[in-house]
């Protein structure tokens, strides 16, 4: 029996589907794979005295004291975006978040809404250095994919560290974070990962929160290629989450003809923390 044309074409969405649910489970076993990597520690409390006075009064603001290193960081996100700086369409998104400071990494899987019920599934991360892209319709279909260009690793590499905020303890020095003075509120914080060097300016309010990240240069892929623009994020609305004081909403964008564009806004849901647990001594 020849199978019809719609049993082929079943089959054939099937498959694609399998596909893009295959390589989120790639990418995310990749990145748990660090979590045995995280060092079995407390936070050194005693050695934040040594950074910068707004980088301190942040960790001290939004740490509780006993903090443990964090080895996995769960988060769920929705929001708004807009897939060019000049585009006039906002789009809702809902997505999974998970960070491994271990990895310098996280995977980003989000859906976002399109008329007439459709929708776009996008795959983002940075693992170890190495980054990646790709955007199927449906959650079948491949629209765009990239990995591994030397421009996408730094820009995804920028934006984990940018979204550390949500995992604290990715930011300390302990988790290969080197900060750098600036003024009473705001310091320079710089990551390196293999052969990639990234930093980013963050920025203090008066209680001790970032209340926003920037830097002049960050890869933005324009048409077919890449650019260095000016990069801002901004955070606000702290509330504690499983234990710990984190950002509930957050924007970026990117400086486009001298003015801030945002292309992404966003609402933290919940956030779960996996702490790698140790009997402490002394």
């Amino acid at each position: 029996m020849i199978p019809s044309i719609g049993v082929i074409g079943a089959a054939i969405i099937a498959a694609s589907w399998l596909r893009t649910r295959g390589r989120s489970n790639v990418l995310l076993e990749s990145l748990l794979e660090y979590v045995a990597c995280t060092p079995l520690d407390p936070v050194n409390f005693s050695s934040l005295e040594e950074l910068p006075s707004p980088v301190y009064r942040y960790f001290m603001h939004v740490l509780p004291k006993g903090q443990r290193l964090i080895g996995k960081t769960l988060i769920q996100q929705s929001g708004m975006l807009r897939t060019t700086p000049k585009s006039n369409k906002w789009l809702p998104f809902d997505a999974h978040e998970t960070i491994v400071p271990a990895a310098k990494g996280f995977v980003w899987d989000a859906r976002i809404k399109l008329p007439l019920g459709m929708h776009l599934r996008v795959l983002d991360s940075s693992i170890a250095g190495a980054g990646s892209g790709r955007v199927s319709l449906l959650s079948v279909f491949p629209v765009a994919a990239e990995e591994g260009a030397p421009e996408l690793n730094a820009g995804t590499l920028c934006r984990y560290l940018a979204e550390a905020v949500w995992c604290p303890t990715a930011l300390l020095p302990q988790s290969g974070v080197t900060w750098t003075a600036i003024d009473d509120q705001s310091a320079l914080a710089t990551l390196c990962v293999r052969d990639i060097r990234v930093s980013l300016e963050f920025r203090f309010n008066t209680t001790g929160e970032v209340s926003g990240i920037y830097t002049p240069g960050r890869f933005a892929h324009i048409g077919s290629e890449y650019r260095l623009l000016p990069w801002e994020g901004r955070f606000d609305h702290y509330q504690i989450m499983s234990g710990i004081r984190v950002p509930s909403f957050g924007e970026v964008g990117w400086h486009v003809d001298d003015r801030l564009e945002i292309v992404w806004k966003g609402e933290i849901l919940d956030i779960q923390y996996d702490v790698l647990e140790k009997e402490l001594k002394g």
